[in-house]
């Protein structure tokens, strides 16, 4: 894959498949339960199917300490998905996006507990200022209703929850990428599997065409593939090159919502979901770049 395609036009490519998934999960009639596991049975057969063919054996026996925390982050990659579809459907997905990219603003809050470093004069400055603009998109002074308002919860939720596959996926060093996403995924159905079971069960059979079509760009294409042309790119591209790349996704989604959909924006959503993505950009942004 390295040799046919670009690290920056792989990544820039996956970013913007990730920024269009709202408008296919919204055509899915089944609970958001149900579309999470179901995006991760699609995306594992998909990667398994790939490892299969290309021969590329996990190494179990060098990775069986890690394991756990594998199984963890998976878990949380499954309650994310879970909150963030909740999220679609009770708010508009600038709303659900920008509220879900206050992850690395909880990534930045929590390093200095659990690695020890310290919070820099800089990093305080991204953390109130991306704050701010996360009230002013919750809207502050009745640029909202109350069901913008449980959207955007579930949005922080979904926030929550990716920040956590962040911090654990820092404690795992000796699995490749598409093998951690891989066992990822699997993890994730683990959790999936039981809550479905007990909460919506399976509606497939309610599913019309339009659902079954994207329901499988869902699983097969916005997760198997792009996740490979994620992780690919990472291993290739400077950090802070991904970093500036990665901010398309929340771009193309508030575009959709606004251009596409026409879902309503005010002025002050606008300019707090600038302040989200500027100000964790430039946290990102090393001094040296």
């Amino acid at each position: 894959m390295k040799k046919l395609l670009d690290p920056r036009m792989m990544l820039i490519t996956s970013m913007t498949i990730f920024g269009t998934i709202a408008v296919f999960v919204r055509n899915i009639s089944v609970s958001s339960g149900e579309l999470a596991l179901y995006r991760a049975i699609l995306a594992a057969v998909l990667i398994g199917l790939f490892l299969l063919i290309t021969k590329q054996k996990i190494p179990f026996a060098k990775i069986k300490k890690e394991v756990p925390l594998l199984l963890a982050s998976g878990m949380a990659m499954g309650i994310n998905w879970i909150l963030l579809f909740e999220a679609y459907k009770y708010t508009t997905v600038s709303n659900a996006t920008l509220s879900y990219y206050f992850a690395p603003v909880i990534v930045t809050l929590v390093c200095p507990i659990l690695f020890k470093e310290k919070l820099t004069g800089k990093q305080i400055i991204c953390f109130a200022m991306s704050t701010l603009g996360l009230v002013m998109i919750t809207g502050i002074g009745g640029a909202g209703n109350g069901k913008d308002f449980v959207g955007i919860l579930f949005g922080l939720g979904a926030a929550l929850f990716y920040a956590t596959v962040i911090l654990l996926n820092k404690f795992i060093k000796n699995v490749e990428g598409i093998h951690r996403t891989f066992l990822q995924f699997l993890s994730a159905i683990v959790i999936l599997l039981p809550y479905v079971c007990l909460t919506s069960g399976v509606t497939l059979g309610t599913l019309n065409s339009k659902g079954w079509i994207n329901l499988l760009i869902v699983g097969l294409i916005h997760t198997g593939i792009t996740y490979c042309l994620y992780f690919s790119s990472l291993k290739e591209l400077p950090g802070q090159k991904a970093a500036i790349l990665s901010y398309i996704d929340p771009l193309v989604a508030v575009l959709i919502s606004v251009i596409l959909l026409g879902e309503p924006m005010t002025l002050l959503q606008a300019a707090g979901g600038g302040l989200i993505l500027g100000f964790t950009l430039w946290n990102e942004i090393s001094p040296k770049g």
